[in-house]
């Protein structure tokens, strides 16, 4: 395939152990390499899943901490750029984390950080309740960054529900693969996960890599796993065979089938601008 890059996405089961949760994590960029791929992404609490409330604050750290050095030396050992997200960053104070997606290069550098904007306040029908802003700070800023596998737009996991900040990754600044680190609920996940992912991908013509938490974490939680890769048509490119398993799927992306995409179907021309939805709602 011309221009393709082989890349992966991470399934796992993280739990209330940092330590056993690095290993599975090794043993995941492992595979990847092994694969050929120079890039994993890892879902949203790779490092860490509390069994109870309160928990998760207790182990947050800030992004120079050890933890996170951790996975920086682990890139830079493996030769391997890594999407870690969400983490959990210690907040402005002790009652607060920010569920953070890092972006880590090859030499173990931080290249970006994005910090999850829509919280999880959600009351899940036939499901449990969850309130994550009593614990967590919403980010304010759109994150994107260039590098060897095109320009990549960070969210985490319920972002994924909220159109509008593709729209700006795309339109704005410049995406061409969306990265969705999650841990959608068993509930949520069966009903909307695969059709939110593949709208996102046909409504931005970006790639989109979803790598999920699979499986209960505690007697408390579970997720609904199925990790994804899709190409900007919105196929099915790179998929486990078991929504369970913990293991990678491997996918090769070609940054010339988004150029083709969006010059056959050009909606970046065709799209109204901003200030067009201001006069159109100040008429009504």
């Amino acid at each position: 395939m011309a221009n393709s890059l082989r890349v992966a996405a991470a399934q796992m089961t993280s739990i209330n152990d940092i330590s056993a949760n690095f290993a599975t994590c090794s043993r995941l960029v492992k595979e990847a390499v092994n694969a050929g791929a120079k890039f994993l992404c890892l879902p949203e609490n790779f490092s860490y899943v509390g069994a109870k409330t309160g928990e998760s604050l207790s182990i947050a750290q800030p992004l120079d901490g050890p933890i996170m050095k951790e996975y920086c030396s682990l890139a830079r050992e493996s030769k391997i750029w890594l999407s870690l997200g969400g983490f959990q960053e210690k907040g402005h104070d002790d009652s607060h984390l920010c569920n953070t997606h890092v972006l880590i290069d090859d030499d173990g550098n931080i290249r970006g950080a994005y910090r999850k904007m829509h919280l999880f306040d959600v009351d899940v029908p036939g499901g449990a309740v969850y309130k994550e802003s009593n614990f967590t700070e919403a980010g304010k800023n759109v994150v994107a960054v260039d590098t060897p596998f095109g320009c990549l737009g960070l969210t985490v996991c319920y972002d994924l529900r909220f159109p509008e900040i593709y729209q700006q990754l795309r339109f704005h600044h410049g995406a061409q693969v969306l990265l969705v680190p999650s841990a959608f609920t068993k509930v949520t996940g069966e009903a909307h996960w695969e059709i939110l992912l593949r709208a996102r991908a046909i409504e931005t013509q970006c790639y989109v890599i979803a790598a999920a938490q699979a499986g209960k974490h505690n007697e408390k939680r579970e997720s609904y796993g199925d990790t994804l890769i899709i190409d900007p048509w919105g196929t099915v490119i790179g998929q486990l065979p078991d929504r369970h398993s913990t293991g990678i799927a491997v996918a090769d992306i070609d940054l010339s089938l988004i150029d083709s995409v969006r010059q056959k179907m050009p909606i970046s021309q065709h799209r109204k601008p901003d200030e067009f939805w201001r006069s159109v709602t100040s008429s009504l």
